[in-house]
């Protein structure tokens, strides 16, 4: 599954993917529930979830806020704590049985070193989370929860088919209850 995704990227050469494909060695089972990191523990890869479903969530004492959600063909990672080496504030954990390929942040940031099309790869994936987080955040100062819950099915409709909606209404910060009642 990753390696067609690599071959979808235009710029990507085939030894480029040659170099790339080999590093994602770790490999993670996750059953539902459990944690692929926890609150005060340092990132030290990137992850592709080639099945399951996970979200990234930050606990308070009255509630866990969702704050991004994993599934298959995407990248997952605790950003702040893989780019800063400090523990991370989020926990990321697997709402059903979930499957990961990792790449250590050493072999990564090596590899963008050698390979400038791995560089361009990296900054595309970031220039792309900087966007979704702009409009997240356009997103939560929205004061009426269908306007919310609008922008979201329209930037991501296949959410609903991976996501517990309990979580996307976490995530959209409304009741479980107002996402029933609004729900298209």
């Amino acid at each position: 599954m990753l390696r067609a995704l690599l071959q979808q990227i235009p710029y990507f050469t085939p030894e480029d993917i040659a170099a790339f494909e080999p590093l994602w060695k770790k490999q993670v089972h996750l059953n539902r529930y459990d944690f692929l990191i926890r609150q005060g523990q340092v990132e030290q890869g990137l992850y592709f979830v080639t099945s399951g479903a996970l979200r990234i969530y930050y606990p308070l004492p009255d509630e866990d806020i969702c704050v991004g959600f994993g599934y298959p063909n995407t990248l997952m990672i605790s950003f702040p704590s893989f780019v800063d080496g400090k523990p991370s504030a989020y926990y990321i954990q697997a709402l059903k049985k979930s499957e990961l390929l990792g790449i250590s942040k050493t072999d990564l940031v090596n590899l963008m070193e050698e390979r400038p099309n791995i560089k361009r790869f990296w900054y595309e994936q970031l220039e792309k989370a900087l966007v979704g987080k702009i409009d997240r955040e356009v997103d939560l100062l929205l004061p009426e929860p269908e306007q919310r819950l609008q922008r979201v099915m329209q930037r991501s409709p296949h959410l609903f088919q991976h996501i517990p909606k309990k979580y996307i209404a976490s995530y959209l910060r409304m009741s479980p209850e107002t996402l029933s009642r609004i729900k298209v």
